[in-house]
């Protein structure tokens, strides 16, 4: 604007005009010229997604979303909706390259990382679609947000911002599967989101063979950079831990996990895994995730199990994508 002989106010109104009204061009920002308008429309353009492949589930209105992305790519997104209110799980990249052996993101291959307008467009286009405002946004679709940094930071600057969505961090979630020197970078901005670490295995060697970042930070590094994250933000961080029948549900497995994590400060959730087509997982029985969450809770880890929504549609992230691409 400065560049364009116009008033600094001009840079409030535009970033308002994107970030609150969400508009996808410039013709809609009336409080600007018709000759600025043009202008913007003559040098730039608004990085819209556009709804590939919408799904909503019959049993609980969840609504699964294929976006394609300017160069034809595809990510997913998936809108849920939960008694404190809506949250949307998005994605930080096309593809991943993490290799998790139960994840279906990694599957279809890792193509590029996503830019900060493409992801704050899942949340605005998804409020769009839906007519519903989105409370909390987690981190935890296609891709390892911590291998996207510095674009992760811009876009949690951005969607926080007070000219524009305004969200609170603690409505925001952040997954990774441990990129250790990251989480010591996150740690040191003192950010109020709640990290979420994808831990699968109560030891190494059964991490090892299902989640190949372990091999690079294996899980005593891991649990020593959760715990100065603890330090640096006084936010307590939360284990994912998904269930795989026959192969991380056994009591020994709940007894180790209860013995690693009883010095920090963080809970547990429990997911039955999703079975994908590539592997023969099979999520735990329900009485053996009952019986799992309960060793726990005897050894004074908070535990939560997630609900699962969105089952008649696959709402898992990653599948839509893959089939996609078949």
């Amino acid at each position: 604007m400065e560049q364009k002989g116009q008033p600094n106010f001009r840079t409030k109104q535009i970033f308002e005009w994107l970030h609150k009204r969400n508009v996808s061009d410039f013709g809609q920002m009336t409080n600007l010229s018709a000759q600025l308008r043009e202008e913007l429309s003559a040098e730039f353009y608004l990085n819209c997604l556009k709804i590939k492949k919408k799904l909503v589930s019959r049993i609980d209105d969840t609504v699964k979303y294929l976006y394609e992305l300017q160069d034809g790519e595809c990510v997913e997104s998936v809108f849920m909706k939960y008694q404190y209110g809506n949250s949307i799980c998005i994605s930080t990249q096309v593809g991943c390259r993490m290799g998790c052996s139960f994840c279906a993101s990694t599957k279809a291959g890792f193509v590029r990382c996503l830019t900060p307008s493409e992801m704050l467009e899942q949340v605005y286009r998804t409020e769009q679609d839906t007519g519903q405002k989105i409370s909390n946004i987690v981190l935890m679709g296609i891709g390892e947000p911590l291998d996207n940094f510095e674009n992760v930071m811009a876009f949690l600057e951005l969607i926080s911002h007070p000219s524009g969505r305004n969200l609170g961090q603690r409505h925001i979630t952040l997954s990774t599967c441990g990129l250790v020197p990251r989480i010591y970078e996150l740690a040191d901005r003192k950010l109020q989101i709640t990290l979420s670490i994808s831990l699968h295995a109560p030891n190494n060697t059964m991490r090892s063979k299902t989640m190949p970042v372990n091999l690079k930070y294996p899980i005593e590094e891991l649990l020593e950079a959760c715990c100065y994250y603890i330090q640096q933000t006084n936010r307590r961080i939360s284990f994912e831990y998904a269930l795989i029948k026959g192969v991380n549900d056994r009591e020994q497995d709940a007894n180790e996990l209860a013995a690693r994590l009883k010095p920090l400060l963080c809970h547990v959730n429990l997911i039955p895994v999703n079975e994908i087509k590539e592997r023969d997982y099979q999520a735990s029985k329900k009485q053996n995730v009952i019986r799992f969450s309960r060793l726990l809770e005897q050894s004074g880890i908070n535990v939560t199990v997630r609900r699962t929504l969105g089952q008649d549609i696959n709402a898992a992230c990653g599948q839509l994508r893959r089939d996609n691409r078949s």
